[in-house]
């Protein structure tokens, strides 16, 4: 509905912009380029090749490029899994769980699941040696079995880097029964445009409460074996936190504006999330991405997460490990009526409330040059006092 009659697919010439400028933007030698989509293996292997020789024909001798791609993995075969091994991608690959979990969102444009053609692209990945990550969405269908996602990750898929996003599905009351009955009900037919509206969610997403239990469960069985081991996002950013060193994870930070969003035509906006007119930075054909980056517009974005937090936050005594999480996730009342608390606000309070104590001791062992896992053997006496001490 932004680009009406487009065939949605970037073409060469705002390629070769967008990776000029990228490259020209840093000055530190890593360089990540990512890609997402939808689904971008559809633009096909060719365009991805181009990329790569684009970059090694742009970049200057002491950049090092790093690549990523987000994937569903249905695409993936021999040619393309030879391909991203050569150039070392990043594979971030979407699975929800086991087949039964998986199927129940993830669905072809025929209504089937698509579980067992992402296991072919994982067969591929695994064969050719590709480093890949889980990408798991957490949602109404799998929210209640945190141990059978994880255990399927940990257990079957071999996962060492798992993240846990949290599908939160915004719309106002007009829009609550058309998005519940299924998107072709929709007067004129296809998915509605979210513009930041409404302070409810779809059965589709994910129970706030149920967030937090399903991150505590997860927690409780990674301390067991796996500190160390398999590396969860949310609690890697949590334990940076607790240190008092930054994050990886933009919604854990302060303030953010760093994960912008370019599309195909050369529109650059704020964020990801916020792929929205109001957001809209400007085209890169006609300004230079450095330039749209730190704009008046997109730093009053990045201030902006800080900025607006309501009291009730401001005054948490676990905002130093939350912030508030993604802008776009605060459209509730606090419970004394202010606007802006964030929708998962019960669960994340929950779970970073619970892991106090497990991150202290984390944070005290690595401050003492020791490692994070020396945890796992400690006595839980031990644990408690190491905890008062690291308070």
């Amino acid at each position: 509905m932004l680009y009406p009659g487009s065939r949605f697919q970037m073409a060469e010439d705002i390629l070769e912009m967008y990776l000029k400028q990228l490259l020209e933007s840093h000055r530190a030698p890593e360089v990540a380029v990512a890609w997402q989509g939808g689904e971008p293996t559809l633009m096909g292997l060719d365009f991805f090749k181009r990329s790569v020789e684009l970059v090694n024909k742009l970049r200057r001798p002491w950049q090092q490029v790093l690549y990523t791609i987000q994937t569903n993995g249905t695409q993936l075969d021999d040619e393309w899994c030879v391909f991203l091994k050569q150039n070392s991608f990043l594979v971030g690959l979407s699975v929800d769980g086991p087949k039964e979990l998986h199927d129940v969102y993830r669905v072809t444009k025929a209504g089937a699941g698509s579980f067992d053609q992402v296991m072919s692209g994982f067969k591929f990945l695994k064969k050719h040696e590709v480093d890949f990550n889980i990408l798991c969405t957490v949602h109404a269908a799998n929210q209640n079995h945190p141990l059978r996602v994880y255990r399927f990750f940990r257990d079957e898929l071999g996962a060492q880097f798992i993240q846990f996003i949290p599908i939160v599905e915004r719309v106002s009351a007009s829009m609550l029964k058309i998005a519940n009955e299924g998107w072709s009900e929709r007067p004129g037919g296809g998915r509605p445009l979210y513009i930041g509206e409404g302070n409810l969610g779809t059965e589709r997403s994910v129970d706030a409460q149920a967030y937090g239990s399903f991150l505590i469960a997860v927690f409780d069985e990674w301390m067991k074996a796996d500190v160390g081991k398999v590396y969860v996002q949310h609690f890697d950013s949590a334990l940076a936190n607790w240190v008092g060193v930054q994050g990886a994870v933009c919604i854990f930070a302060e303030t953010c504006g760093q994960a912008v969003a370019l599309e195909h035509n050369g529109d650059l906006y704020s964020c990801d999330h916020f792929v929205e007119p109001a957001y809209k930075l400007g085209n890169i054909r006609e300004t230079h991405l450095i330039q749209l980056l730190a704009s008046p517009q997109q730093i009053k974005f990045g201030q902006g997460k800080r900025e607006t937090l309501p009291r009730y936050c401001r005054e948490c005594n676990v905002r130093f490990a939350c912030r508030g999480e993604c802008p776009k996730n605060r459209f509730i009342k606090t419970p004394d009526g202010e606007d802006g608390l964030n929708y998962l606000c019960a669960g994340y309070k929950a779970f970073f409330t619970h892991i106090d104590g497990p991150m202290k001791v984390m944070a005290g062992l690595l401050r003492k040059g020791r490692f994070a896992d020396e945890i796992m053997p400690m006595p839980a006496d031990e644990r408690a006092t190491f905890a008062v001490r690291e308070k």
